[in-house]
């Protein structure tokens, strides 16, 4: 038999589903519903060597931890709650040397009937989630990555693409006006908290930097008259670190959704493209892709 070592392994709980329901004085009512995955590495090679499982802390109780952490702390904002959750795991078990947390919480906008908010009536306007990965790491830290996913915008005009290399494999034209449409994927890295106490700190930063991102995103990708889709993401994560000094890299993942004009000529010469093109076939693939981190200047690059 070939010598084989064990070089990493890690296992834990995913899709674990929770909801829950702040009753405020008032008598209003705020939800949160989220998804959890729990990941825990350390001591635990043994299981997978030897068949020995006593180091292994089933997921079925990270799971009902994760219950338990949610009733008896808050879950908002999903970075402190998710940092709450790896320091208890790496704190309760001493052979375990690293956490990590992925919270994703799904939309619940809060209804308005007869023009006024209703005290405890949702919908779900969207597919937009907002997304956090906590790791908290013995002698090293809490590192925090908070995110927008699927947050889908289109402009009908306000883009271009043009002067890019150009071969004899290329067919596609330039053009100074184009529909642009992507969904959004973003996400921004915390420096490292040394400690949980450094996190409750500064929880309130969590909650404006995930609105100011956001509206950095849609009012760029709104008035920016787009050269291409680089340069706008370029451009939101420049105002995202300028606007959060405590994050230092900020990542965009932002797939084209095309939208290619019908020629409709062979119909009695009926005009469809360049200025008069009005419908159109949108595409669902293949479809380009671009992706970045802009990482604030003295930290390291990964260009």
């Amino acid at each position: 038999m070939a010598h084989a070592t064990l070089s990493h392994a890690q296992y834990g709980k995913d899709n674990v589903r929770v909801y829950k329901v702040h009753r405020h004085p008032d008598k209003t009512q705020s939800v949160t519903e989220m998804t959890v995955c729990t990941m825990l590495e350390g001591d635990i090679a043994a299981s997978w060597t030897k068949a020995d499982n006593a180091n292994i802390v089933a997921t079925d109780t990270q799971k009902q931890t994760v219950y338990v952490m949610a009733k008896q702390h808050p879950v908002n904002p999903p970075e402190l709650f998710g940092a709450i959750l790896a320091q208890h795991y790496i704190d309760t078990y001493d052979w375990m040397t690293k956490a990590h947390v992925w919270i994703t919480v799904h939309r619940w906008t809060r209804l308005e009937v007869d023009g006024k908010p209703h005290p405890h009536s949702f919908l779900r306007d969207g597919e937009e989630k907002r997304v956090v990965e906590c790791t908290a790491e013995r002698g090293t830290g809490i590192s925090i990555r908070s995110g927008i996913m699927g947050l889908l915008v289109l402009k009908s005009t306000g883009s271009q693409f043009w002067g890019y290399h150009k071969d004899e494999y290329t067919r596609l034209p330039e053009t100074r006006d184009r529909i642009l449409s992507t969904e959004v994927e973003a996400g921004w890295n915390w420096r490292t908290f040394k400690e949980l106490a450094e996190v409750e700190k500064e929880q309130t930063a969590f909650d404006q930097a995930w609105k100011d991102a956001r509206t950095i995103t849609l009012e760029t990708f709104a008035k920016e008259d787009s050269p291409s889709v680089q340069n706008t993401m370029y451009l939101m994560s420049e105002q995202i670190l300028e606007k959060v000094p405590m994050v230092d890299s900020v990542e965009y993942k932002l797939p084209n959704k095309h939208y290619f004009e019908i020629d409709l000529s062979w119909f009695k010469g009926l005009k469809n493209t360049g200025e008069d093109a009005e419908v159109y076939a949108p595409q669902s693939d293949p479809n380009g892709l671009i992706q970045c981190t802009v990482t604030r200047q003295g930290s390291a690059p990964k260009l």
